[in-house]
């Protein structure tokens, strides 16, 4: 009975040259079930303005596109669930995963055989993972809003878009708000990120062990970490944006041989950069600005080259304890410091003396804390002043040889609305 109404009410069969065909499913009950029972490779399933209530597995190479349809797990598992390659699904609203299923129940599930997915331009609300990529290589995930639960604590909700072991995979242009993390990505490489939006968030990506991968042109309003790019090796770090986040803008723990250049970090509570760690980066042409520390990084991160940048206006330019100087000046160009009163004589750009973030008073704040109560002092006043008349009393540290005398102005995303 359900397949003669199936077949008596759906219609629309162009058949194409390789015997795929375009169905038009009503929002009936079982219309969809039925539709994904009897389709063939390259079928399109058009869905019309209506609810379906699953959840659904598709487990054969079609395209699944929505006109104003909702999509309804019920909260149990993940509402769809590819199993194949070649699989598309576009413009769909999408809500009503599971809570469990051990925390990876999701709007979109794209399992390890689901490769070169496409998933575009859907609305997915209230699923405990926006969109979760296991395994699934070659996956594009691109133009999607999601919205995560906020009826739980930030802890135990869901990531926005999980990645695990899914090389290649793209993540372009979506905007993830709520939720725990808006990308977390795990044991993966090759993958790019490109031009999304985070809010609200823990972590807007949270990065472990993904090597080879671009993260670029995207934007981290308001969360509590910007990019948290951990264990990986070869990560290119271009152009994004950290604004208004609360603990630090970019923190690299364990990062090695990355390049961080042209992004734009502000207006983070606490640093803008947090270095832990890591080395042999690149960091060139960034700005940071407003922050509670521009950089702070610890004595386990060496060789890292730091040319171009310009710290403006933070409390603390730099904070490292260290008993060397750390030259961060590259081929006879430094950075730009808001806070150092230079002349240029010569007019070629560079600072003509030296800019030194720190001094002694600063490594004893660090460590003694109740130190803060002297720093009004007679005492302080004239260590400070016997450092700056004396730069060979300095006990090591961040060194500038050739500091800038303009600050750079990355280009900075602007955000586009998803229609």
């Amino acid at each position: 009975m359900m397949l003669r109404l199936f077949l008596l009410i759906v219609l629309l069969f162009p058949v194409t040259p390789s015997g795929a065909s375009e169905t038009v499913v009503p929002a009936t009950d079982g219309a969809l079930t039925e539709a994904l029972k009897f389709a063939q490779a390259g079928d399109i399933l058009r869905l019309s303005q209506g609810t379906y209530y699953g959840p659904f597995v598709i487990d054969v190479p079609l395209t699944l596109i929505g006109e104003g349809a909702l999509i309804d797990g019920r909260e149990v598992g993940s509402t769809i669930k590819v199993t194949v390659p070649d699989v598309t699904i576009e413009g769909l609203t999408i809500i009503g995963s599971g809570s469990g299923g051990d925390g990876l129940d999701a709007g979109i599930t794209l399992t390890k055989s689901a490769e070169r997915a496409e998933v575009r331009g859907n609305t997915l609300l209230g699923n405990l993972i926006g969109i979760d990529v296991h395994g699934a290589k070659d996956s594009l995930v691109e133009g999607n809003i999601i919205v995560g639960r906020q009826d739980v604590r930030m802890n135990d909700r869901g990531n926005g878009i999980y990645i695990w072991n899914a090389p290649g995979t793209r993540v372009i242009g979506n905007d993830v708000r709520y939720g725990r993390d808006g990308v977390f990505v795990s044991t993966s490489k090759n993958n790019e990120f490109i031009g999304n939006r985070f809010r609200d968030l823990r972590f807007a990506m949270h990065y472990m062990y993904a090597h080879n991968s671009i993260v670029s042109g995207n934007i981290s309003e308001g969360n509590h970490l910007g990019y948290a790019i951990m264990n990986s090796d070869r990560v290119r770090i271009e152009g994004n944006l950290s604004v208004g986040d609360r603990d630090h803008g970019i923190m690299m723990n364990y990062t090695n041989k990355s390049e961080v250049i042209n992004n734009t970090i502000r207006q983070v509570r606490d640093k803008c950069v947090f270095i832990y760690n890591a080395h042999k980066n690149t960091f060139n042409g960034n700005r940071f600005e407003g922050c509670g520390i521009g950089i702070h990084f610890t004595a386990g991160s060496e060789r890292n080259e730091m040319s171009g940048n310009a710290f403006i206006g933070n409390r603390t330019q730099v904070k490292y304890v260290g008993s060397k100087w750390v030259d961060w000046s590259a081929d006879g160009n430094g950075n730009y410091w808001s806070d150092h009163a230079a002349f240029d004589l010569n007019g070629d750009g560079i600072a003509d003396s030296a800019y030194r973030p720190n001094d002694i008073m600063d490594h004893v704040l660090w460590t003694q804390p109740a130190a803060k109560a002297l720093l009004g002092s007679p005492a302080v006043q004239l260590i400070r002043w016997s450092q700056s008349a004396f730069p060979a009393t300095l006990p090591g540290g961040v060194i500038d040889r050739a500091p800038l005398m303009q600050p750079v102005r990355p280009e900075i995303p602007v955000w586009k609305e998803i229609q």
